[in-house]
Protein backbone atom coordinates (compact mmCIF):
# COMPACT_ATOMS: atom_id res chain seq x y z
CA UNK A 1 0.00 0.00 0.00
CA UNK A 2 1.44 3.33 -1.02
CA UNK A 3 1.99 6.00 1.57
CA UNK A 4 0.11 9.26 1.37
CA UNK A 5 2.30 12.18 0.44
CA UNK A 6 3.14 14.57 3.24
CA UNK A 7 0.82 17.50 2.54
CA UNK A 8 1.53 19.36 5.77
CA UNK A 9 2.65 22.89 4.85
CA UNK A 10 6.18 23.80 5.81
CA UNK A 11 6.52 26.20 8.71
CA UNK A 12 7.15 29.74 7.58
CA UNK A 13 10.47 31.23 8.53
CA UNK A 14 11.12 34.89 9.10
CA UNK A 15 13.58 35.90 6.38
CA UNK A 16 16.89 37.17 7.66
CA UNK A 17 18.30 40.41 6.27
CA UNK A 18 20.82 39.72 3.53
CA UNK A 19 24.46 40.57 4.14
CA UNK A 20 25.62 42.49 1.12
CA UNK A 21 29.21 43.38 1.92
CA UNK A 22 31.56 44.45 4.66
CA UNK A 23 33.36 47.56 5.82
CA UNK A 24 36.52 47.59 7.88
CA UNK A 25 37.70 49.53 10.91
CA UNK A 26 40.65 51.55 9.65
CA UNK A 27 42.56 52.47 12.81
CA UNK A 28 43.31 51.58 16.42
CA UNK A 29 43.35 48.25 18.21
CA UNK A 30 40.73 46.67 15.91
CA UNK A 31 42.27 47.93 12.67
CA UNK A 32 41.21 45.88 9.61
CA UNK A 33 38.38 44.17 11.54
CA UNK A 34 35.45 43.65 9.13
CA UNK A 35 31.92 44.75 10.06
CA UNK A 36 28.90 43.20 8.35
CA UNK A 37 26.66 45.50 6.31
CA UNK A 38 23.07 44.23 6.25
CA UNK A 39 20.86 44.65 3.19
CA UNK A 40 18.58 47.19 4.87
CA UNK A 41 16.95 50.18 3.21
CA UNK A 42 18.70 53.41 4.16
CA UNK A 43 21.76 51.69 5.65
CA UNK A 44 24.68 53.62 4.21
CA UNK A 45 28.00 53.09 6.00
CA UNK A 46 30.48 55.95 5.85
CA UNK A 47 33.10 55.15 3.16
CA UNK A 48 36.63 54.26 4.27
CA UNK A 49 38.22 57.33 2.67
CA UNK A 50 35.74 59.65 4.36
CA UNK A 51 36.28 58.02 7.76
CA UNK A 52 40.03 58.27 7.41
CA UNK A 53 39.76 62.01 6.72
CA UNK A 54 37.21 62.64 9.48
CA UNK A 55 39.14 60.76 12.15
CA UNK A 56 42.33 62.58 11.17
CA UNK A 57 40.43 65.86 11.67
CA UNK A 58 39.12 64.75 15.05
CA UNK A 59 42.46 63.36 16.18
CA UNK A 60 44.11 66.69 15.40
CA UNK A 61 41.41 68.76 17.16
CA UNK A 62 41.50 66.65 20.34
CA UNK A 63 45.30 66.30 20.24
CA UNK A 64 45.01 62.51 20.25
CA UNK A 65 43.17 62.46 23.57
CA UNK A 66 40.73 59.67 22.76
CA UNK A 67 40.66 58.20 26.26
CA UNK A 68 38.73 61.22 27.56
CA UNK A 69 36.20 61.11 24.72
CA UNK A 70 32.56 60.27 25.42
CA UNK A 71 30.83 59.58 22.10
CA UNK A 72 27.21 59.28 20.94
CA UNK A 73 26.61 57.46 17.64
CA UNK A 74 23.09 58.24 16.43
CA UNK A 75 21.58 56.26 13.53
CA UNK A 76 24.39 53.80 14.27
CA UNK A 77 23.62 51.30 11.48
CA UNK A 78 26.71 49.11 11.15
CA UNK A 79 28.28 50.96 14.07
CA UNK A 80 31.36 51.68 11.98
CA UNK A 81 31.73 55.25 13.31
CA UNK A 82 31.23 54.28 16.95
CA UNK A 83 33.43 51.20 16.77
CA UNK A 84 36.09 53.24 14.97
CA UNK A 85 36.10 55.70 17.89
CA UNK A 86 36.23 52.85 20.43
CA UNK A 87 39.04 51.20 18.49
CA UNK A 88 41.07 54.37 18.85
CA UNK A 89 40.56 54.42 22.61
CA UNK A 90 37.35 56.39 23.25
CA UNK A 91 36.40 55.97 26.90
CA UNK A 92 32.67 55.56 26.24
CA UNK A 93 30.56 55.07 23.11
CA UNK A 94 26.74 54.99 23.12
CA UNK A 95 25.15 53.66 19.92
CA UNK A 96 21.50 54.36 19.08
CA UNK A 97 19.70 52.30 16.42
CA UNK A 98 16.01 51.47 15.98
CA UNK A 99 16.16 48.70 13.36
CA UNK A 100 16.06 45.37 15.22
CA UNK A 101 18.29 43.28 12.88
CA UNK A 102 20.88 46.08 12.89
CA UNK A 103 20.75 46.20 16.70
CA UNK A 104 21.38 42.45 16.86
CA UNK A 105 24.34 42.82 14.52
CA UNK A 106 25.73 45.65 16.66
CA UNK A 107 25.43 43.45 19.75
CA UNK A 108 27.19 40.59 17.95
CA UNK A 109 30.02 42.91 16.91
CA UNK A 110 30.34 44.29 20.42
CA UNK A 111 30.61 40.75 21.80
CA UNK A 112 33.13 39.73 19.13
CA UNK A 113 35.35 42.72 19.93
CA UNK A 114 34.73 42.49 23.69
CA UNK A 115 34.04 46.22 23.51
CA UNK A 116 33.07 46.91 27.11
CA UNK A 117 33.14 50.68 26.56
CA UNK A 118 30.32 50.40 24.00
CA UNK A 119 26.64 50.43 24.99
CA UNK A 120 23.80 49.87 22.52
CA UNK A 121 20.37 51.49 22.78
CA UNK A 122 17.47 50.28 20.65
CA UNK A 123 15.24 53.24 19.89
CA UNK A 124 14.40 56.27 17.83
CA UNK A 125 17.26 58.79 17.77
CA UNK A 126 15.21 61.87 18.62
CA UNK A 127 13.22 60.20 21.41
CA UNK A 128 16.41 58.75 22.89
CA UNK A 129 18.07 62.17 22.88
CA UNK A 130 15.05 63.75 24.55
CA UNK A 131 15.20 61.06 27.22
CA UNK A 132 18.89 61.79 27.75
CA UNK A 133 18.12 65.49 28.15
CA UNK A 134 15.43 64.70 30.74
CA UNK A 135 17.96 62.63 32.70
CA UNK A 136 20.58 65.38 32.31
CA UNK A 137 22.85 62.84 30.59
CA UNK A 138 24.99 65.49 28.93
CA UNK A 139 28.73 65.72 28.49
CA UNK A 140 29.28 64.02 25.12
CA UNK A 141 32.50 65.22 23.50
CA UNK A 142 31.60 63.85 20.08
CA UNK A 143 28.26 63.09 18.43
CA UNK A 144 28.07 61.19 15.13
CA UNK A 145 25.02 62.25 13.13
CA UNK A 146 24.54 60.30 9.91
CA UNK A 147 20.76 60.13 9.31
CA UNK A 148 18.90 58.83 6.24
CA UNK A 149 18.92 61.33 3.40
CA UNK A 150 15.96 63.41 2.18
CA UNK A 151 13.91 63.05 5.37
CA UNK A 152 14.67 66.42 7.00
CA UNK A 153 16.35 64.72 9.97
CA UNK A 154 19.06 67.36 10.48
CA UNK A 155 16.54 70.13 11.13
CA UNK A 156 14.99 68.01 13.90
CA UNK A 157 18.08 66.37 15.39
CA UNK A 158 20.83 69.01 15.32
CA UNK A 159 19.10 71.43 17.76
CA UNK A 160 18.72 68.51 20.20
CA UNK A 161 22.47 67.86 20.11
CA UNK A 162 23.50 71.12 21.78
CA UNK A 163 22.20 70.29 25.31
CA UNK A 164 24.01 66.94 25.22
CA UNK A 165 27.42 68.29 24.26
CA UNK A 166 30.28 69.06 26.59
CA UNK A 167 32.03 72.41 26.22
CA UNK A 168 33.83 72.51 22.85
CA UNK A 169 32.14 69.24 21.86
CA UNK A 170 32.06 68.24 18.20
CA UNK A 171 29.25 66.98 15.97
CA UNK A 172 30.06 64.98 12.86
CA UNK A 173 27.34 65.45 10.24
CA UNK A 174 26.95 63.55 6.98
CA UNK A 175 24.39 64.85 4.51
CA UNK A 176 23.26 64.86 0.90
CA UNK A 177 24.11 68.59 0.54
CA UNK A 178 26.87 70.87 1.78
CA UNK A 179 26.17 72.75 5.01
CA UNK A 180 28.68 75.46 4.09
CA UNK A 181 26.57 78.47 3.14
CA UNK A 182 26.46 82.26 3.51
CA UNK A 183 22.74 81.92 4.23
CA UNK A 184 22.40 78.82 6.46
CA UNK A 185 18.94 77.56 7.44
CA UNK A 186 17.56 78.50 10.85
CA UNK A 187 18.49 75.16 12.42
CA UNK A 188 22.15 75.74 11.50
CA UNK A 189 22.40 79.33 12.76
CA UNK A 190 23.87 78.37 16.14
CA UNK A 191 26.58 76.13 14.66
CA UNK A 192 29.99 76.76 13.19
CA UNK A 193 31.31 74.50 10.43
CA UNK A 194 34.84 73.69 11.63
CA UNK A 195 35.79 71.31 8.80
CA UNK A 196 33.97 70.25 5.63
CA UNK A 197 34.61 68.23 2.49
CA UNK A 198 32.84 65.88 0.12
CA UNK A 199 33.45 62.58 -1.63
CA UNK A 200 31.13 62.37 -4.60
CA UNK A 201 27.59 62.79 -3.28
CA UNK A 202 28.63 62.42 0.37
CA UNK A 203 29.07 65.76 2.14
CA UNK A 204 30.66 65.54 5.55
CA UNK A 205 31.31 68.13 8.23
CA UNK A 206 32.54 68.76 11.75
CA UNK A 207 30.43 71.28 13.66
CA UNK A 208 30.81 73.12 16.96
CA UNK A 209 28.24 75.21 18.76
CA UNK A 210 28.93 78.90 18.34
CA UNK A 211 30.16 80.58 21.48
CA UNK A 212 27.96 83.29 22.91
CA UNK A 213 29.64 86.70 23.02
CA UNK A 214 30.94 87.54 26.46
CA UNK A 215 28.84 90.01 28.39
CA UNK A 216 30.46 93.37 28.91
CA UNK A 217 31.11 94.30 32.51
Amino acid sequence: MSKKPNTKPAAKRTPRPKMTHQVRIIGGQWKRTPLVVLDVEGLRPTPDRVRETVFNWINHLIDGGWSRMKCLDLFAGTGVLGFEAASRGAGQVVMVEMHTPAVRQLEATKEKLQAGQVSIVRGDALSTMQGMQARAAAGFNLIFLDPPYHQNWLAKILPACAPLLAADGLVYVESEVSLVSDTPPDWLQDWEVVRADNAGLVFYHLLQAKKLPELQA
